[in-house]
């Protein structure tokens, strides 16, 4: 029986799945990978260029169902979380003019604080983590504090083992001990089940 298989008659549970990270951990593809897996929808749209999602994306009523349980989740697709917001870094690296660079940088600036915010409206959370750079940036350590000091369950996504430079083992050896890590590529989907089975663990 696969982690997908239909369970019918069995108990609903509706739970809030939030998709927290630094920007461009790899939040919204993954939130677009299960909602495309899951119901055949995107929750948001995927860019090269930093801070992209802006705004709190949802999608009610996602279904999972493991082990005889069913979940009812929305998908929360929370703006990327950083300590630093440079609008010219908008013009140097990405070519957007400098109208274009400070509006993005303001509408970015406004969605850290949002996401900040709605970590208090999320039953369990997702901490997206590039597991091709260092797992010690301050920002996924205050991210993971912050929603330790809220009482909200958190798994970890060691994301983009696709890529030849990821080191998910280091990903695990800084967070195992406390809470589950899964590695993943939210781009594939390479072991998007075994993701499935935790965030059902989980509630």
């Amino acid at each position: 029986m696969t982690i997908l298989s239909s369970l019918l008659g069995k108990k609903r549970k509706t739970v809030s799945i939030g998709f927290c990270g630094r920007v461009n951990a790899g939040k919204t593809t993954l939130a677009n990978r299960i909602a495309m897996d899951l119901a055949g929808k995107k929750v948001g749209k995927v860019s090269s260029i930093p801070h992209e999602t802006r705004e709190t994306n949802k999608v009610e009523h996602i279904q999972l169902q493991f082990n005889g349980k069913n979940l009812d989740m929305t998908l929360v697709d929370l703006p990327g979380i950083t300590t630093k917001i440079d609008y010219r870094k908008f013009m140097e690296n990405h070519g957007l003019t400098k109208e274009e660079s400070i509006q993005r940088a303001k509408e970015a600036t406004r969605g850290v604080v949002e996401a900040i915010k709605m970590l208090d409206q999320i039953d369990i959370a997702l901490v997206i983590v590039d597991s091709t750079k260092p797992p010690f940036d301050q920002i996924d350590l205050v991210i993971v504090g912050n929603l330790e000091a809220k009482g909200i369950p958190i798994i970890i996504c060691a994301n983009k083992i696709d890529l030849d430079e990821a080191n998910p083992q280091l990903v695990e050896e800084t967070f195992n001990s406390i809470h589950f890590v899964v590695p993943i590529s939210a781009l594939t989907g390479e072991n998007i089940e075994s993701l499935y089975k935790n965030i059902i663990i989980s509630t």
